[in-house]
């Protein structure tokens, strides 16, 4: 009975892996960015925010395997639909004065996020200058 368990379960491992749902693994365009405060703001934000939240997602290769594919690209699809600076100014969503409230509370990056991109932890001082240069460059309305 075991057995048979095990060779169903891998049998569907298998079969799940041709659902497209999380293969579409291509970036838009990049249409238009807010004006960051500095550069710094900007690469920390694309370090540890702008796999989700941008047109310039890095795709590991365990986005491409179900079901792990499948919440890699909800998140994604997720994350640029409530917020994305590669699409500023175009997208309807774009509230980007609650990212400094969501990196500050510890809300972003998800926790689950960083245990897959170590990279994307930052330091405590480079928390606070996300977090600064997220209110200097979204706390209020730009004018151009």
């Amino acid at each position: 009975m075991k057995k048979i368990f095990v060779i169903l379960l891998l049998l569907l491992l298998v079969v799940i892996q041709f659902v497209p749902y999380g293969k579409d693994h291509t970036n838009p365009a990049v249409i238009a960015e807010p004006k960051w405060d500095t550069l710094k703001t900007r690469e920390l934000f694309m370090r540890a925010c702008g796999d989700c939240h941008s047109h310039e997602t890095k795709w590991p290769i365990y986005s491409s395997v179900a079901p792990i594919s499948w919440i890699v690209y909800h998140h994604v699809v997720d994350g640029r639909e409530h917020f994305n600076v590669s699409a500023w100014g175009y997208q309807k969503e774009n509230e980007g004065e609650d990212a400094a409230k969501e990196v500050e509370e510890g809300e972003m990056p998800l926790k689950s996020y960083l245990i897959a991109h170590p990279e994307a932890k930052l330091t405590n001082d480079e928390t606070k200058l996300l977090i600064q240069g997220l209110k200097n460059t979204f706390g209020e309305e730009k004018e151009d």
